[in-house]
């Protein structure tokens, strides 16, 4: 459970039902560690839910349709019954995507629901719905309190916004954003100071798994992405996804070895969790908000943050 200090200020309490995700603890930390601190600075809380499980993701879907329902109904099922009247939010893209295209499932028939709650073996009345972290922070409201709460500033850091291929797909289950041209996390970073880049790339694949399956296939993906963000200006790429986080970071140095082979240019991006740089000009420390745990190397000088607390950190 992430905690945060007590609703002070005059206006609806900011509270979910929290679903943490597989990777939160491991190769998602950075993600973790910067939405307790910005949760914390904007008073949102968020409410674990208890004896979750993993979601399957694409996994349990392309193995048993019927797995992947079950799995993330079962979770929600749990949020209704802990956390009764809150909604749920998902910092993972892929998390987010398995329980909405859950409830929907449960929510198209009167035979639908009657089978999940079979499969589950719990009651489940679908009640419940489920956001995207980065649609929770992007509503009016809740964008208006995150501008309240900047200190700093990225000082015009020309950042591409990666939204990934699931976020805002299928429209039909994702219903957020524009699915071509998605602009949440845009207007996020603007009111961090950052100048968002119209680029080509920033709702393709990075290959998702296939990295680990057919790493020579999906590599091109992974260049693609970052030769457009470098060729449109990009000083940074941010993100919205553990898996599209770990693709990109991890695989840098790798790329950019078969680049120099090549006698191509070698890429100089940082990828950062979108909560990263929110954190940042809220005034918190990479190692508060796990800009540490990097695999590709930045600073807080290189990103241009104006805040007394990190202008002469080196994250390493």
């Amino acid at each position: 459970m992430i905690e945060t200090a007590a609703i002070s200020a005059p206006r609806t309490p900011l509270r979910y039902s929290y679903f943490p995700g597989c990777s939160a603890d491991s190769t998602g930390i950075s993600y973790t560690l910067s939405t307790a601190y910005v949760a914390r600075k904007i008073e949102l809380e968020l409410v674990e839910i208890p004896d979750w499980c993993c979601c399957g993701i694409s996994a349990a879907a392309v193995t048993d349709p019927e797995l992947g329902i079950a799995l993330s109904a079962r979770s929600m099922a749990l949020s209704e019954r802990a956390n009764p009247g809150l909604d749920v939010v998902a910092p993972c893209t892929g998390c987010f995507k398995s329980l909405k295209t859950a409830v929907s499932f449960a929510r198209k028939s009167t035979s639908n629901h009657a089978r999940v709650e079979e499969l589950i073996e719990m009651p489940y009345a679908a009640s419940a719905e489920a956001y995207s972290l980065l649609e929770v922070l992007s509503q009016p409201e809740v964008a208006t309190v995150v501008k309240e709460r900047i200190c700093g500033s990225l000082q015009g850091l020309k950042v591409a916004c990666y939204y990934g291929c699931a976020i805002v797909r299928p429209p039909a289950i994702s219903q957020f954003d524009d699915p071509e041209n998605p602009q949440s996390m845009d207007t996020l970073m603007q009111l961090a100071g950052a100048e968002p880049l119209s680029w080509a790339y920033k709702t393709e694949c990075c290959g998702a798994s296939h990295q680990i399956s057919a790493p020579r296939s999906a590599r091109v993906l992974i260049e693609r992405i970052l030769a457009n963000a470098a060729a449109n200006g990009a000083q940074a790429i941010v993100t919205a996804c553990p898996l599209c986080t770990l693709n990109l970071d991890l695989r840098e140095k790798e790329i950019n070895r078969a680049r120099q082979n090549r006698g191509e240019k070698p890429f100089n991006i940082p990828i950062y969790y979108f909560t990263e740089l929110l954190g940042l000009v809220m005034g918190g420390s990479a190692k508060e908000l796990g800009v540490n745990r990097h695999f590709w190397p930045v600073s807080a000088i290189d990103i241009g943050v104006a805040n007394s607390s990190l202008d002469a950190e080196v994250v390493a």
